[in-house]
């Protein structure tokens, strides 16, 4: 994931930028605004974190003049001024998502990531081995044969599905199923119960794997990892 960072605190930027080098980000720094406009607009950045209070010129005045250029990028404004009015404001003038400051880096990644997924296009359908993810009907099949998934199972196998063969971390999962609140582990436990009775005990051999320490993947492979 390449990430520009227009920050004017430049030890803030130094430290985001090691911590999400360690999750895989690629990262450039800007530290005015009209540097940020500038690379932002001869270069491509799958997501944008951007300051608020920054010389020259303002991140809602960044947002707005790249949005007017074309640049298409997620925005995170980063800051911390937390009313709602600028928060408003903000998003008036184009951002993605607002988040105050401080931020812990890991929810910072997280966030970042939910950006970059949204901002993917979107297949129709993906197919990995005899199951397929019809993602505009919110229906999967597998031999043929329609899956019955909760809400939330068919949240979880639709980040699986796209990600797949990869292996998802399970807080991962648990930030895309469950957005705006923490999960309890049982409950966790449940739905992926649930899902995996939907999806794997019909069938020959499971797709739903566990990496133990790692996380979760779907593969089209008659092994169990658990």
């Amino acid at each position: 994931m390449n990430i520009l960072i227009i920050e004017d605190d430049a030890d803030l930027a130094a430290a985001m930028a090691d911590y999400l080098s360690l999750q895989g980000g690629q990262c450039d720094f800007a530290f005015h605004g009209a540097a940020g406009v500038a690379m932002a607009c001869e270069s491509r950045f799958d997501v944008i974190i951007l300051d608020l209070m920054l010389p020259q010129i303002d991140g809602f005045a960044v947002c707005e003049q790249l949005r007017r250029q074309g640049v298409v990028a997620p925005v995170l404004m980063l800051t911390a001024c937390d009313t709602p009015a600028e928060q408003l404001q903000g998003f008036q003038a184009g951002i993605d998502d607002y988040v105050i400051k401080p931020c812990p880096m890991p929810l910072l990644w997280a966030r970042l990531q939910a950006l970059h997924r949204r901002a993917q296009p979107q297949k129709p359908a993906l197919s990995i081995g005899a199951l397929t993810v019809y993602f505009s009907e919110h229906r999967v099949t597998r031999e043929g044969r329609d899956l019955k998934l909760t809400p939330t199972g068919w949240k979880m196998l639709a980040l699986l599905a796209r990600r797949s063969p990869d292996v998802v971390p399970r807080s991962e999962l648990e930030d895309h199923a469950w957005p705006d609140c923490e999960v309890a582990s049982g409950n966790f436990n449940v739905q992926l119960h649930q899902l995996r009775k939907a999806v794997d005990k019909p069938f020959a051999f499971p797709m739903i794997h566990t990496i133990v320490g790692v996380g979760l993947c779907l593969r089209d492979e008659p092994r169990d990892y658990d």
